[in-house]
């Protein structure tokens, strides 16, 4: 995917979502100083945003390691046991979100590593 900024990937994580994902859930990845995204599939249309607000299930990466997950890259399940990704909150529902962000919702199938 390149190097991107916040505004970039939050952009083409709105495309990812769309108006109404039938997810239902709210999650927010926190890339410590580098910013939030923040995804509401329960409002309709759903909402993508850099805010800070409250989430059933909190993603804690840093933001390159996000860029090289939503790209296909990096699996995130690799990162999660290498500590390198961390959840609170519903965890299951971290588990689902390639439905709605995963690298096949960007038109390019996945090709992931084994870090």
């Amino acid at each position: 995917m390149g190097s991107v900024t916040l505004a970039e990937m939050t952009e083409e994580m709105r495309r990812r979502v769309g108006e109404n994902s039938g997810f239902g859930h709210t999650v927010k990845f926190d890339f410590g100083e580098d910013g939030k995204i923040f995804i509401d599939t329960v409002s309709v249309p759903n909402r993508v945003t850099n805010d800070d607000d409250e989430a059933e299930t909190t993603v804690r990466v840093k933001f390159a390691d996000f860029c090289k997950i939503s790209s296909g890259q990096k699996s995130p399940a690799a990162a999660f046991m290498a500590g390198r990704l961390k959840v609170t909150g519903n965890v299951g529902v971290s588990w689902k979100l390639g439905s709605i962000i995963g690298p096949e919702r960007a038109g390019r199938p996945a090709d992931t590593d084994t870090e």
